[in-house]
């Protein structure tokens, strides 16, 4: 199955928070998306590992993707080595993307810049003729995607990249809320986080109305990229 665009998180909700709304608007143009989460999230302080497994489908169908996968690494533990290089190649050469996205190139939980160096190493080993790799027995041919983009989480990093995402911050904000133990609840005896309050939820809309700002639309996501951005004209900047 050939993806356009592959979304890569440390943890299910991670994708949702940095690029929900970009997503849906691809999906809405057409595009084949899916989610892979390299953990379940199962040292979350609120909820458990099944879940986080509940609340990642129910996202996944809001947000329209075409598949959802998580490999089960160690949350809190994974590193970036060649058994969970592997793991994250196959799932490129499964899908074959054009388009991967990953997680915040640093950031305050340091699954996050973890996830990020890892997947984009895999990029780029995914290419490489000589690792091979098997799926259900069945050698993988190499795949390496055109564009590597990570979006912005905790850290309020520069964006080179803003994606005018007016029209789908509903969805997006839909697709996060669908995370019930994770975010804000009044109603909830668990233990308080950094992302349990209500600043944090109303952060995310102010964050893509403030970039959007910065554009000229009504709400926007950024993205930070490897290589430059190549255009045919000036004048599809906008």
């Amino acid at each position: 199955m050939k993806l356009d665009i592959l979304a890569f998180g440390a943890h299910p909700d991670d994708v949702e928070l940095g690029a929900g709304a970009t997503l849906a608007k691809a999906v809405s143009e057409g595009k084949t998306v899916g989610i892979v989460d390299l953990t379940r999230g199962e040292l979350g302080t609120r909820g458990t590992a099944e879940t986080r497994d509940r609340e990642a489908a129910a996202s996944g169908k809001i947000l329209g993707l075409t598949v959802r996968e998580n490999l089960g690494f160690a949350d809190g533990f994974f590193i970036n080595d060649k058994a969970h290089q592997i793991a994250v190649i196959k799932m490129i050469r499964k899908y074959q993307p054009e388009l991967v996205l990953c997680n915040a190139i640093e950031d305050r939980h340091i699954d996050h810049g973890k996830g990020s160096k890892l997947v984009s190493d895999a990029c780029f080993l995914s290419g490489l003729l000589k690792i091979e790799t098997q799926l259900d027995g069945i050698p993988q041919e190499k795949w390496r995607p055109k564009l590597v983009y990570h979006y912005i989480q905790w850290q309020p990093l520069t964006p080179d990249v803003l994606v005018d995402v007016s029209g789908f911050i509903e969805t997006k904000m839909e697709s996060v809320k669908a995370y019930k133990t994770q975010f804000y609840d009044p109603n909830s005896k668990d233990p308080e986080t950094p992302i349990t309050s209500k600043t944090f939820i109303d952060s995310i809309a102010y964050r893509a109305r403030d970039l959007g700002r910065l554009v000229g639309v009504e709400h926007a996501e950024g993205f930070t990229v490897e290589r430059y951005v190549a255009v045919d004209s000036l004048f599809d900047l906008k």
